[in-house]
Formats: structure tokens, C-alpha cells, sequence
């Protein structure tokens, strides 16, 4: 079983560590910055050896260079935004797999927050690392992509089992759900889940991983019954 370590940095980012025991390998979701994820590793002790890239944007590849120079890692990410991502040693897409010992993470394409994002499924150890695609009770701002591509990244999303855990990027889920009791008001678990995440974070507490089955359950955005209320919803929230 890998071990996912959550190491919150910036205002609002998560940057996730993940250990495979087995052969020892250590891999890093979407660094922002070096510092905190080389510290947090050494305090483990545990030796990076990869960086999984989702996209582009610097908020999730500013660490790559340092860690790179620190390490010696391989860096994996969407080929669609190799221009964009220089230090990338490896690019995937939809239909590749990437290994972290030999646990198998596939490769999913999910543009529209950025035109080459893409996701990683990890199945046997029923996880997911979405970047901006999918979030608690939300998606991605469409930068670089549109309602309809969004729309079917939310099918693929919720094709995968309940259980799978979710790793997104961001620690937005109390501001999601102010907007999504709004779009479903008469949504009880939604409303449930609401109270929950508030008094998560009147705690201090970190309100992701989320899971598959949850977002169906009280996603907005995963609910949406099509790419035009997608659209309607997203730039309601844009707009919120």
C-alpha cells in the first residue's frame, strides 16, 4: 500500500507525496515550490525519484527545477503541454501508464482547464491525483478548454469506482460548496456535506482527499445533466 503524504503550501495549494515501500520509490504531484517537499521527504527519509505533472500551470510546476537538481528525479507529464512544461524527461497522454514501483497509475486526458491537463488513476490502490479538473463540490475554471470538454472529463471522472480517493489541488471545498447549495438547493446531502466542511475547517482542518462517490452524490458540476448546464453552473460560480 503507498503512503500519500498532503504537504499544503502556498495560500491554498496541496502538493502530494507519495511513497510506493516495496521498492522504495518516492514520487511528487505537482510541486509548487521545492522547499517544503524536499524537507518533508528528508524528514521521512525517503529519496525522490519522480514528479507527476497534471499541467502546466506554475502553481503546480514551479518545484520541478529544484527538485530535479536535488534529486536526480524523472519528471512525467501531459505531452500535449511539453513546450510548456521544460523540464518534463517523459510525456504521456491518454492510453499510457506511468509506475511508481509497481503500482500502475493510467493516464487519463482531461482538458479544459488547461488544453493538455491530464489525470493519473492509480486502480489498485483506488486513488486519483486530478490537478484542477475535479475538485470537492467542484471543477476547474475552463482557462484553455470548454463546457463540453468538461463535461465529458466528468464522465470519466465518474466512471471510476466510488472509492477511489481523490487528490485534487486546492483546498477550495468550503468555497465550492457555498456555491453549490445554491445550484441544488433541495440537495440534502449536499447540504449535509456543507455543514461538514464548515466545521472541517473551523478546525483547521484539510477537507481533501474527497472520493468518487461523494462527488457524484453532491458535485454540481458532475451532476450537471449537460454540457449546458455545465456551462450555466460554471459561469455562475465564476461569477459567485
Amino acid at each position: 500500500m503507498i503512503e500519500i503524504v498532503r504537504i499544503p503550501v502556498l495560500s491554498d495549494n496541496y502538493v502530494w507525496l507519495v511513497h510506493e515501500p516495496d521498492s522504495a520509490e518516492t514520487m511528487v504531484v505537482d510541486p509548487a515550490v521545492a522547499d517544503p517537499v524536499l524537507a518533508e521527504a528528508e524528514r521521512r527519509g525517503w529519496s525522490i525519484t519522480q514528479i507527476w505533472n497534471t499541467h502546466w500551470h506554475p502553481d503546480h510546476t514551479g518545484g520541478n527545477e529544484a527538485i530535479k537538481a536535488a534529486t536526480g528525479c524523472t519528471i512525467t507529464g501531459p505531452e500535449a503541454e511539453q513546450a510548456r512544461i521544460p523540464t518534463l524527461d517523459r510525456t504521456v497522454k491518454e492510453g499510457d501508464t506511468v509506475k511508481l514501483g509497481d503500482v500502475v497509475a493510467e493516464v487519463i486526458d482531461v482538458p479544459a482547464h488547461t488544453a493538455g491537463h491530464i489525470a493519473y488513476h492509480l486502480p489498485d490502490e483506488k486513488a486519483a491525483f486530478v490537478g484542477d479538473t475535479l475538485f470537492a463540490m467542484g471543477c476547474g475554471r475552463l482557462f484553455e478548454g470548454t463546457a463540453e470538454q468538461m463535461y465529458a472529463n466528468m464522465r470519466k471522472l465518474e466512471a471510476l469506482p466510488d472509492e477511489t480517493r481523490v487528490y485534487c489541488a486546492h483546498e477550495y471545498t468550503e468555497a465550492n460548496g457555498r456555491y453549490a447549495v445554491t445550484a441544488e438547493p433541495d440537495n440534502q446531502a449536499l447540504a449535509d456535506r456543507m455543514a461538514d466542511v464548515v466545521a472541517m475547517r473551523e478546525r483547521g482542518e484539510a477537507t481533501v482527499p474527497t472520493t468518487i462517490g461523494l462527488e457524484r452524490a453532491t458535485n454540481p458540476f458532475m451532476r450537471a445533466r449537460s454540457a449546458a448546464e455545465l456551462a450555466e453552473r460554471r459561469a455562475a460560480k465564476d461569477a459567485f
